[in-house]
């Protein structure tokens, strides 16, 4: 029974250490889904190569978080392999004795499975999280989908840019695109150089990753936004969606005051 209880515990604590490892890897900027990713990847030791597995690396923070992640996993999993053997090695052990540990198991997983999914449950460790994170860390604590209100109908993305889209040889100013709602928050060359806060003269072309903040539904047009008339309309469509989006924003203000 003691080694049952291990394997419990050692299941728990999984949990809760990469719980902490994907907090800890949004506040230093990674979006919430990339952060579970990595800290899941790291802590199980499957190293899956990505581009965003290259921005851990070069970031010494995140990188100090994965090599602990590392190192804990194969602990954990080691622990949780010899507690799971020891359970069930005894041969004195009767059929039901080994149902019963089988059955117990399979209860604490569905019950840690159960309360990793619970919202309430996830709010209390992440409030709990940040504040041991501030007090025993030098990590600068920026909750990144809270600063930009990234929640509801707004997010940022990042586009390709390809020939034949609308976006495509044209400068900043021409584009407008603050006129539909969108902020266009930085670029990525082709070559790797990267333009924070374009100007209104820098100019959009082929192999470029934009980094753009507004509306779901208009970032995904305007993803899909070809050169032709067709996507002309289509900007001069958000347009008027951005207007009249306004326009209710300011009525609302003009109700609360």
């Amino acid at each position: 029974m003691t080694a049952l209880i291990s394997l419990i515990i050692i299941f728990t604590l999984s949990v809760l250490i990469t719980k902490i490892a994907t907090e800890a890897l949004v506040h230093t900027g990674l979006s919430k889904q990339s952060a579970k990713f990595q800290a899941r990847s790291a802590f199980t030791g499957v190293g899956f190569t990505t581009s965003e597995a290259e921005h851990i690396v070069n970031h010494p923070v995140r990188r100090r978080i994965i090599m602990s992640l590392m190192l804990i996993g194969n602990v954990g999993i080691i622990s949780a392999i010899a507690s799971l053997m020891l359970t069930f090695v005894d041969s004195s052990n009767s059929f039901m004795d080994n149902a019963l540990r089988l059955g117990i198991i399979a209860a604490s997983l569905i019950t840690l499975w159960l309360l990793s999914k619970s919202k309430w449950v996830n709010k209390i460790l992440v409030k709990l999280i940040k504040k041991a994170l501030k007090k025993f860390t030098n990590l600068k604590i920026r909750d990144y989908v809270e600063l930009l209100d990234l929640t509801g109908e707004y997010e940022i993305i990042v586009i390709d840019v390809s020939e034949d889209d609308w976006m495509a040889s044209k400068k900043v100013n021409t584009l407008q695109l603050w006129e539909e709602g969108i902020n266009l928050i930085g670029i990525k060359r082709d070559d790797g150089n990267y333009i924070g806060t374009p100007q209104p003269e820098t100019k959009i072309t082929a192999g470029d990753q934009l980094v753009l903040y507004g509306r779901i539904n208009t970032l995904k047009n305007l993803e899909k936004r070809k050169q032709d008339l067709q996507g002309d309309q289509e900007h001069d469509k958000a347009v008027q969606e951005q207007s009249r989006e306004k326009e209710k924003q300011q009525q609302q203000d003009r109700n609360t005051e």
